[in-house]
């Protein structure tokens, strides 16, 4: 179990962090700032607009960098996700989590998009956007609420990942097998 991860750790790590941090700067700093300059509704969607259509790609791959060292990480790590106490429950609620964070991202790509192009100064993008089921006021509302959902669900994955630190230390990973082994809880 001393073998090294570095690769796939930098990967997982870089990727979240990258994911977790430029979506609390974009709700925060970025939609903030289209607040305070634009001056009607329409440019202020335009700028907050541009500037997740920016992000987007830096977004795309910071999730792909963390899923492939996420994976690789789970494939380096399957015996004791199998063998050691607790961290199979830690591994599900970390995919669990980041799943959830996926959809949320994806959730609201769309509903920005939709938005962007409801703005858009292009006629063709706003009779697209006026073609979509849902109404424009609902998808502002459920953005709102939605771009604090991303920040939160992969600050979780970054605590259960400071969990899965902790349970590799090596008392962790001795009383851990123990206790999957014996049944019993060692730490009573």
């Amino acid at each position: 179990m001393s073998e090294r991860n570095t690769v796939l750790r930098s990967l997982h790590d870089l990727g979240l962090v990258a994911w977790c941090g430029g979506s609390l700067m974009g709700a925060v700093g970025l939609n903030g700032a289209a607040e305070d300059e634009g001056t009607s509704e329409t440019l202020t969607v335009r700028i907050s607009s541009a500037g997740w259509d920016r992000w987007a790609p830096v977004n795309a791959v910071a999730i792909a960098a963390h899923l492939i060292g996420g994976t690789g990480l789970l494939t380096a790590n399957a015996a004791r996700v199998q063998q050691q106490q607790g961290v199979a429950a830690s591994t599900v609620a970390k995919t669990a989590m980041t799943g959830a964070a996926l959809a949320a991202t994806a959730y609201a790509r769309i509903l920005g998009k939709k938005i962007g192009k409801a703005c858009s100064a292009d006629a063709e993008e706003r009779a697209e956007a006026g073609q979509h089921p849902l109404p424009l006021d609902k998808a502002k509302r459920q953005l709102a609420a939605v771009q604090w959902a991303v920040p939160a669900l992969t600050a979780g994955i970054v605590v259960l990942n400071a969990l899965h630190g902790e349970q590799q230390r090596p008392l962790q990973q001795k009383t851990g097998m123990l206790q999957k082994m014996t049944g019993m809880d060692l730490h009573s």
